[in-house]
């Protein structure tokens, strides 16, 4: 019997596919569909944040917030469009990132501490579907929580158009870079709601207002800088143009996005 040649020596076919880098989930063909993934994983998450203690608590603070402008309308003073600026500036300060880090925190974090992730981890889907899904919940949830009374709140102060855009643009601008950073921290940290109550009050709050560089790593004084370009009316630490408010906060989110998606890829959440 005659043996068969052996296969030829060199590099292997140019028709075989590549072997994927380390750390990454390729589709298999036939395999999930990302979209309906995405819903069907954006749907469940917007469910299991949304509990009934948060949303009462949130509502609560977005009530206070409503009840403190008809007293602010109903004062003496003749500068209504400095009164709606200074509310709206103390809704980004306190209500946007403080709502918005109840339910960021939460989407994924929530399921790392009761170790239920595994289920969505387990599916053959890169890991930014689960990260990406986490933040258009968040957003989903805040932006009719907050964001819509606030701006209506504002319109009981003053009505003047620049202020109300600012409003809404730097309310957007805040909800969005907020949502990112504090799902990262969901995915980050065990406990992520303290370390993010560290980033509001103590960085945010105090630190950021101490030089120029601390100033650059604030959400809040990139949403001001918004605010005070639309108004029209100058605030601290709100020194950026509206271009650099815009990006630099949506562009941080979309980092923090990034690198909580590359480190839930390489987690051990079984």
């Amino acid at each position: 019997m005659t043996a068969l040649p052996p296969p030829p020596a060199g590099p292997p076919s140019r028709h075989l596919p590549a072997a994927p880098p380390p750390g990454t989930t390729t589709a298999r063909p036939g395999g999930p569909d990302l979209a309906k993934v995405f819903a069907a994983e954006y749907r469940l998450l917007v469910r299991s944040v949304a509990t009934r203690g948060r949303l009462l608590a949130v509502s609560a603070l977005a009530l206070l917030s409503v009840l403190t402008a008809f007293i602010v309308r109903s004062s003496s003073s003749v500068d209504h469009l400095g009164d709606g600026v200074d509310f709206v500036n103390a809704n980004i300060a306190t209500l946007f990132p403080v709502a918005v880090l109840l339910f960021g925190a939460a989407t994924i974090g929530d399921l790392v501490d009761d170790s239920s992730l595994v289920y969505l981890w387990l599916r053959p889907v890169p890991a930014w579907v689960h990260v990406l899904a986490a933040w258009a919940a968040t957003v989903t949830v805040t932006v009719p929580l907050i964001l819509v009374p606030v701006v209506v709140a504002t319109t009981v102060i003053d009505s003047d158009p620049g202020l109300l855009a600012g409003a809404v643009l730097g309310g957007l601008v805040a909800i969005a870079a907020y949502a990112a950073l504090f799902v990262t921290a969901g995915v980050r940290f065990r406990r992520a709601l303290p370390w993010g109550l560290v980033y509001i009050l103590i960085w945010e709050g105090f630190v950021a207002s101490a030089g120029e560089t601390a100033t650059k790593l604030a959400v809040r004084s990139y949403v001001r800088s918004i605010l005070a370009d639309r108004s029209g009316v100058s605030l601290k630490l709100g020194d950026f143009s509206l271009g650099v408010g815009i990006v630099v906060p949506l562009l941080a989110g979309a980092l923090a996005l990034a690198y909580a998606s590359r480190r839930l890829a390489r987690a051990d959440v079984a």
